[in-house]
């Protein structure tokens, strides 16, 4: 009997294990993160390069990533090659490492449907198509503000953007990312149901750049 249930089970088991098929997805969304927040969080206790001093990263690119108009694909099947060693450390400049390059690239990238070559080059110009606003790399001292001033200042930056297209998250109290919905051709759009809802912290930390 146990040896029929565990057939069972494994017949009935999901296909998601696979992967979704790439290329299939509606919109990107454009995930900056605030450096100084992943250190604080995260990168110093792993020692992390990025958090060095000798570097000065502000609004680092943590991702351009396939959306649905609800949930997400992710790990897709594709037939395109895995990202080479050398792809991933080219982006370190506007990523903070290789390492969440090549995250990137297995998780969301190969379900772009694009060559690692492709996303890589979309994930840069997405970035750069944004304008990051100055007044956060001028910051002396942490600072406490309201979320919804990180938003401001972006829609201040981009006059391209609105509101819906912009989301704001925080994380352990901290500002931590903006994400930005962008269509496949990386023009800005309203973001869906589940990517659309800001942090609404009114005393968020922001720590300045190291």
């Amino acid at each position: 009997m146990r040896k029929l249930l565990l057939g069972l089970m494994l017949w009935a088991a999901p296909v998601w294990a696979k992967g979704e098929r790439a290329g299939a997805f509606d919109y990107y969304v454009l995930a900056l993160s605030w450096s100084p927040t992943w250190c604080a969080l995260e990168g110093d206790a792993r020692g992390a390069d990025q958090c060095d001093d000798r570097h000065d990263y502000g609004w680092t690119l943590h991702g351009l990533w396939p959306q649905n108009e609800r949930g997400w694909p992710s790990y897709c099947r594709t037939s395109h090659r895995d990202a080479s060693r050398g792809q991933t450390g080219a982006m370190t400049d506007i990523m903070g490492s290789g390492g969440l390059a090549w995250h990137q690239w297995k998780k969301h990238g190969r379900c772009s449907g694009l060559s690692a070559a492709d996303y890589f080059d979309a994930s840069r110009a997405a970035y750069t198509s944004v304008k990051r606003p100055a007044v956060f790399r001028k910051l002396q001292d942490a600072v406490k503000l309201p979320a919804k001033v990180v938003e401001e200042a972006f829609l201040e930056s981009n006059p391209d953007l609105v509101a819906d297209m912009v989301t704001i998250t925080c994380k352990n109290r901290r500002i931590q990312e903006v994400r930005i919905c962008l269509t496949k051709d990386l023009d800005p759009r309203r973001c869906g149901k589940d990517v659309i809802n800001d942090c609404s912290m009114s005393n968020a930390l922001l720590d300045p750049i190291r």
